[in-house]
């Protein structure tokens, strides 16, 4: 019987031992707190969304998860960080499609790419936007807004809250799709945009759901389209503006990604926990009240739908002429 030498041996515990911490170590993820960088400063749909989150998986992994909440520069800071952490899965970050599409089709400088500088997790939420009209506009469906903005050429203007959000772009998708002349009034924030559609000053604007809603109660504004492409939970009686232009999407969108280099053990270990949070109905419940949709995806649906959405929102912004220099 033949013995292995004494140097292969000692090649075969080494390689063991190595091995063996990493293995474990995914094994028993998460066996430490986590940190979860949510790109915003408290307050507002997406910090409610990765403080929710937070909650149920702790509850599941009986782990802490610790939000660190990074607001500044559009949300770009905070995608920087967790792009740039430890790809070991104790480091996670609640990515928004203004991180990772709007800021990268625009053309702004970053130090992290979308594409390869992330280990896509899977979606969370969808956050779509509401063509809102003021509440004297004679339409109250989609076509018949088209068809007053072809009756009245230049006539019609939009808010947002500032070239280049969002909303703006909802806007530049209706025009070019509708192939409509309508002009954007770009405000500094959402409010004084709501205030001066609200008076009349502005008879359209693309807003979110749970901010417009007060306002279409009290009368003020009227929704006559959802900005997904299909209907949703919270606006049930709501058609999209889909309906009447095919392809129209103007929807926000938050989702879990890790830095790239996480190992796809873990990685398929976080998807398919959120995916277990995401599907329970109180959860959901909680997130409608927010104006914000539960959805799940694979890792690889993330990473194609942040790829699709590149591309999709770079052509808007071409057609509309809008640069890195005008946005805000």
């Amino acid at each position: 019987m033949t013995r292995p030498i004494p140097a292969l041996v000692m090649l075969m515990t080494m390689l063991t031992a190595m091995v063996q911490p990493c293995v474990a170590q995914q094994t028993a993820y998460p066996n430490k707190s986590v940190r979860l960088i949510v790109p915003y400063p408290p307050g507002g749909s997406v910090d409610f969304t990765g403080r929710e989150l937070a909650a149920k998986l702790s509850e599941l992994w009986g782990q802490q998860i610790v939000l660190d909440n990074r607001g500044g520069a559009g949300s770009t800071l905070g995608h920087s960080l967790g792009a740039k952490a430890i790809p070991d899965g104790y480091t996670l970050l609640l990515g928004t499609s203004a991180g990772l599409v709007v800021s990268p089709a625009l053309g702004t400088k970053l130090n992290y790419d979308a594409l390869t500088d992330y280990a896509p997790i899977g979606l969370a939420v969808y956050a779509p936007f509401a063509l809102t009209l003021n509440a004297g506009v004679a339409a109250n469906t989609t076509q018949e807004f088209i068809d007053l903005a072809k009756a009245n050429p230049g006539k019609i203007n939009f808010s947002s809250p500032g070239t280049g959000t969002p909303n703006h772009l909802g806007g530049e998708l209706l025009k070019a799709l509708a192939r409509i002349n309508i002009v954007h009034v770009p405000y500094k924030g959402g409010g004084p945009a709501l205030v001066d559609l609200i008076s009349g000053q502005v008879q359209m604007t693309f807003s979110g759901v749970p901010q417009i809603l007060p306002h279409v109660k009290a009368g003020r504004v009227k929704i006559i389209a959802i900005g997904h492409p299909t209907r949703i939970k919270s606006l049930p009686d709501t058609p999209p503006v889909a309906d009447v232009l095919p392809g129209f999407n103007n929807t926000s969108w938050y989702g879990l990604l890790a830095p790239a280099g996480t190992p796809p053990t873990i990685v398929n270990r976080i998807n398919a926990a959120m995916n277990v949070v995401l599907a329970q109905s109180e959860f959901g419940q909680r997130l409608l009240l927010q104006g914000v949709e539960p959805v799940t995806s694979t890792p690889q649906g993330m990473h194609d739908m942040i790829r699709n959405e590149l591309a999709r929102w770079r052509k808007v912004i071409k057609e509309a002429g809008i640069t890195v220099d005008t946005a805000q």
